[in-house]
């Protein structure tokens, strides 16, 4: 089944799409705050039964999209994930033998269909298409063979970039993933039932157009299953966390000369299976 989060009418609240309707079950399920309560007190088989039962509330065009998790505890990014991508670098390093592992912020992220700020501080805005692990339930040491057990879903995620804030400082890429609005995730979840997390996946990105990225998930260093491992090695994995599981080749940076992104370009996330994350980039005023 497909979850989302949205707004209607200024108000906030969480469903299932069907088509190109809208079962609104924040409205009949007043006692969950939103999505991620939902996923918290493990109630998605239940919401989803229950959608079955509901007639549509409203289309998908009288709705803005949130983020899908619009609140997560924690959103966690695998950089160099692909092994085209560590192969893109062209510094002679060996594959890494651990993933690396940075963190963003709720306010750098925008639902689909929501426009993405390419800030003024910068003209090396780029885009990164993933695939989004949604944590289901909370757990520490998890090992790889239950690691299936702690999924709620996936979404996409385009995953923008400051380049040149990249390198402001020696060992960490903080500053240039946590602009404000300047990535995205959605369009919704999907849940396992409906796309296997651990199957073969693919991942597309396209700008104006044009595929930039295009890759498939037996090209991780680090397949799911091990990034859920490893991280719970030191995270307390919470209900609700999002695990953004790296880029392919392809990225604005690597071109030359680089093809970063510009006022009105539009941006596709593509994950058969999921989705399309759609965003136009528009120029932050100040």
């Amino acid at each position: 089944m497909k979850f989302l989060s949205f707004t209607h009418n200024g108000l906030s609240s969480f469903g299932v799409i069907d088509n190109q309707d809208i079962l609104d079950l924040g409205a009949v399920n007043p006692d969950l705050i939103d999505l991620r309560d939902a996923i918290k007190k493990d109630r998605l088989n239940e919401l989803a039964k229950q959608a079955q039962k509901l007639e549509p509330s409203f289309s998908i065009n009288e709705i803005e999209f949130l983020p899908t998790i619009p609140n997560p505890e924690k959103i966690i990014c695998i950089g160099v994930n692909y092994a085209d991508r560590n192969a893109e670098y062209k510094d002679g390093s060996k594959p890494p033998k651990y993933p690396s592992v940075f963190m963003r912020t709720r306010e750098s992220l925008v639902g689909h269909q929501q426009n993405i700020m390419d800030p003024p501080e910068s003209d090396q805005l780029d885009y990164e298409g993933e695939i989004v692990l949604v944590i289901g339930k909370n757990g520490r040491r998890i090992n790889q063979e239950s690691a299936h057990e702690y999924v709620a879903g996936m979404t996409c995620m385009n995953e923008g970039s400051i380049r040149d804030y990249l390198r402001h400082a020696k060992f960490n890429v903080t500053q240039g993933k946590n602009f404000a609005k300047s990535g995205s995730l959605g369009p919704w979840l999907v849940t396992p039932d409906e796309l296997n997390p651990f199957s073969r996946l693919e991942v597309i990105t396209r700008v104006n157009g044009e595929i930039r990225q295009h890759d498939k998930t037996d090209s991780l260093m680090f397949p799911f299953a091990y990034l859920i491992s490893y991280l719970s090695s030191f995270y307390h994995l919470k209900a609700g966390d999002i695990i953004a599981t790296g880029t392919p080749n392809g990225a604005g940076a690597r071109f030359d000369p680089p093809k970063y992104l510009k006022h009105d370009d539009i941006v596709e996330v593509e994950v058969p299976g999921i989705g399309v994350l759609t965003n136009k980039v528009t120029t932050e005023l100040i």
